[in-house]
């Protein structure tokens, strides 16, 4: 066989490329993988500072549980043969929120009944209704189930039968729901402190989107890596070439070649043209379209049309903090801080629309790896969000530099004022990733680091649920970020292997 002729060629070492590869080379075929940078895992990766390492990115995994209770990231990377490679721990609570201009504060625990238990001491009154919100949780976690079996083609007497709560609410926002089943306004507040994972304020979410999210974080509890996410991506990347797949490092796609009948290769950087009739991209359809097609008339106007009508999530912005004292004499008792001005999730979005934003999502990563760092240091995480492109309409090559050192001083401020924790002084190392630096490193859209907004029309069961009705371009198929099951980790490793198996179902039909 000649040595640039693949089954199959995988854009971009992400979390969903990379299961991508894998499965395909796992399913005995002759698979090549390209990635521009030098290092597997997009932003599952990590880099040092000073005597500090950090990850590119928060990454709490929701949906992998354990042997006895467990989700779909345990099953895939149990498929996979990899979990028992894999070392995690539980973070230890499922989040504290501030209300940073009342200083209100609630922190709440993992476990279903203690949720609620908890949820009832702050608002009297709202057992029954968070109750009912987990029990919905359940039955659209058993319908989900149900959906990925049926391949996108369901049976609507057996949904209508065995998940008719779930049929109620699949079409109906978060705060549509929450006011259905008749929440208290701040238990509602409470509950939805999660949506910025999600990316889309609570009027426009989909409830079964956020429900299930939260339904497996509380019921699962979220873990973490023992040696950080990048040891996931560097562990998949060897079993990829262990399985016989290829990757290149350093090298990208600069074309994909097409012709009326589909896929047909791709032209790399470095000027290698690879053979292949099948190609999954980990890169955004915008950017597949817009630079890697020549022909614009060969991509179906379906999607043309959908890549047009989409608009990107929020652009990332995170704070790299090393600090030379411990958590203990700081005071940072919590794992995770979700501090916001506002508990209203459309106020608090409508702030991210402006560079006035310092909402914030902030990890002391030692409260659940203590030796993350060495003794007597702590590391720290802030992460933000802008839902415009505000922030580069601020830059210029002049002010850069400036304005991310205002920016971080605002965050550091704010999250000072909003725990009482005086974290500046013990600041020894610290670094501030824009959305330029994230559209520069992972080469997704303007450093968006959430896919595609997920809402509306555009949520994430309306993906699901017609994609294989979609008219694609016979051979290209999307994983990651961008991709049917939008962004976070789990969304992309389960869609890794989601496409992967639609491509070997692919390859079936063209024999």
């Amino acid at each position: 066989m000649n040595e640039n002729v693949y089954d199959a060629l995988v854009i971009g070492a992400g979390n969903g490329g990379l299961v991508a590869a894998f499965r395909l080379a796992k399913s005995k075929k002759k698979v090549l993988l390209v990635e521009r940078h030098i290092l597997p895992g997009g932003f599952a990766t990590g880099f040092k500072r000073g005597r500090f390492y950090f990850e590119a990115s928060l990454h709490e995994l929701c949906d992998l549980g354990y042997e006895e209770k467990h989700g779909n990231l345990y099953t895939l990377f149990k498929e996979l043969g990899v979990y028992d490679k894999l070392h995690f721990v539980d973070v230890p609570e499922a989040f504290r929120v501030i209300n940073a201009k009342t200083k209100e504060t609630y922190e709440m625990p993992f476990g279903i009944d203690n949720f609620i238990n908890k949820m009832e001491e702050y608002v009297p009154g709202s057992r029954k209704s968070v109750t009912t919100f987990f029990e919905l949780g359940k039955e659209i976690q058993q319908a989900t189930k149900y959906l990925n079996e049926s391949h996108g083609k369901p049976d609507s007497k057996v949904l209508m039968k065995n998940y008719p709560n779930f049929m109620r609410v699949a079409s109906y926002s978060v705060d549509t729901v929450l006011k259905a089943i008749k929440m208290p306004k701040k238990a509602q507040e409470i509950i939805n402190t999660y949506w910025s994972y999600l990316g889309a304020p609570t009027d426009e979410l989909g409830f079964v989107h956020y429900c299930i999210m939260v339904y497996l974080y509380i019921s699962l509890k979220a873990q973490i890596p023992v040696e950080r996410s990048h040891q996931i991506s560097s562990i998949l990347a060897e079993e990829i070439k262990l399985s016989g797949g290829e990757i290149y490092y350093g090298d990208g796609v600069k074309e994909i070649l097409v012709d009326k009948d589909g896929v047909k290769g791709a032209v790399l950087d470095s000027g290698k043209v690879i053979k292949t009739k099948h190609i999954i991209s980990n890169a955004s359809p915008d950017m597949v379209y817009e630079s890697l097609i020549k022909d614009k008339t060969l991509i179906p106007e379906e999607q043309l049309k959908l890549s047009s009508f989409r608009k990107l999530s929020g652009r990332g912005l995170s704070i790299f903090l090393g600090l030379n004292k411990s958590k203990e004499e700081l005071g940072l008792n919590s794992y995770s801080y979700f501090i916001y001005d506002s508990l209203n999730t459309r106020e608090a979005y409508n702030q991210m629309l402006t560079l006035d934003n310092h909402s914030q999502v902030t990890v002391v990563l030692n409260n659940a790896l203590e030796n993350c760092s060495p003794k007597g240091t702590t590391i720290l995480y802030m992460t933000s969000l802008y839902f415009s492109e505000v922030f580069d309409k601020a830059i210029n090559e002049s002010n850069y530099f400036d304005l991310k050192d205002e920016i971080a001083n605002k965050f550091i401020d704010n999250f000072e004022n909003a725990t009482g924790c005086k974290i500046r002084e013990a600041i020894e190392e610290i670094e501030v990733a824009t959305p330029l630096t994230y559209a520069r490193y992972t080469s997704t859209p303007d450093g968006s680091i959430y896919g595609y907004y997920t809402a509306n029309l555009d949520n994430m069961m309306a993906r699901l649920t017609t994609m294989y009705d979609e008219k694609i371009l016979k051979g290209l198929r999307f994983a990651g970020g961008h991709a049917m099951r939008s962004s976070g980790y789990n969304s992309s490793y389960l869609s890794g292997d989601l496409v992967a198996k639609l491509t070997l179902g692919d390859m079936k039909e063209d024999m």
